[in-house]
């Protein structure tokens, strides 16, 4: 395991982006969530620029593939269930790397930024680390399927502008798990698979919390630049997200996390353009 020795908040975002190794990502997010928490790691008002974005410390699988060329595989089988808590287990390792950056990337922002997004990189670890449990009792480690890098990507795209950031990647690609994962919990559950389900219940309900801190910051970032949040959601969704927009939504669960009924309405209207 890698050692937590960075002194203050943006080194350490640095080193848990730069970790290959998932275990060592999970380990130093969890030292620095609690150094953090503590007060013992400040912010450098000295730091130096963000480093360009690039791609995070990845292990050698799994293959990281288009999403069309991923099977499609039941529940019906051992297999196929593991599969569908890979994929789950794969957003969410990409998900502390997306906590991590916007630590990161965006400077001079309020104490209360950085306490959110370190405390979303923690949570998406702790749910990383409890899927990863339920793969290897099915037999599978994390690893054995192919996945896809489309989170990343819209990081990357991203990285130029904190309100493009907090509204596509937490209000958008991230807010899918709200829409999909009930659904998945009523499979599994007729399946008999409580265990699955335990742990997408838990999922669900802190993942409402981190679609609600995008929606929080988004909003400040409007405030900022003397902009309407409803319009400039809008827009920012045809320019970026028309391609990886889909239908049906959580309508409670997006209310819950902080989306106003025009902002519904332009998701849906985006979703069927």
């Amino acid at each position: 395991m890698s050692a937590a020795d960075a002194r203050d908040l943006l080194a350490a975002a640095r080193h848990c982006l730069d970790a290959r190794d998932p275990d060592d990502k999970v380990a130093l997010t969890a030292a620095y969530a609690a150094r953090f928490a503590a007060g013992a790691l400040p912010l450098d008002p000295d730091a130096p620029a963000p480093e360009p974005i690039r791609m995070p410390g990845r292990p050698e699988h799994p293959k990281l593939v288009h999403p069309r060329d991923l099977p499609r595989r039941g529940f019906g089988s051992i297999e196929g269930r593991a599969a569908f808590i890979h994929a789950i287990a794969h957003i969410e390792l990409n998900a502390i790397d997306l906590g991590w950056d916007a630590v990161y990337r965006f400077r001079d922002m309020p104490a209360d930024y950085y306490a959110d997004w370190v405390s979303v990189a923690s949570d998406e670890a702790r749910h990383f680390t409890m899927l990863r449990t339920r793969l290897r009792a099915l037999g599978f480690h994390y690893g054995d399927f192919d996945a896809h890098n489309g989170l990343w990507e819209m990081c990357e795209k991203t990285a130029h502008d904190g309100m493009a950031r907090m509204a596509l990647v937490p209000r958008v690609l991230e807010a899918r798990g709200l829409d999909v994962t009930p659904g998945m919990i009523v499979k599994l559950r007729s399946l008999g698979d409580p265990e699955t389900v335990a742990i997408l219940e838990v999922i669900l309900e802190e993942e409402v919390a981190h679609v609600a801190a995008g929606s929080r910051w988004f909003r400040w970032f409007c405030e900022r630049r003397g902009v309407q949040p409803e319009s400039t959601f809008r827009e920012l969704l045809s320019d970026y997200a028309r391609a990886v927009l889909h239908g049906p939504f959580n309508i409670d669960a997006r209310a819950a996390a902080g989306f106003s009924e025009e902002e519904l309405a332009a998701l849906q209207a985006v979703a069927e353009s």
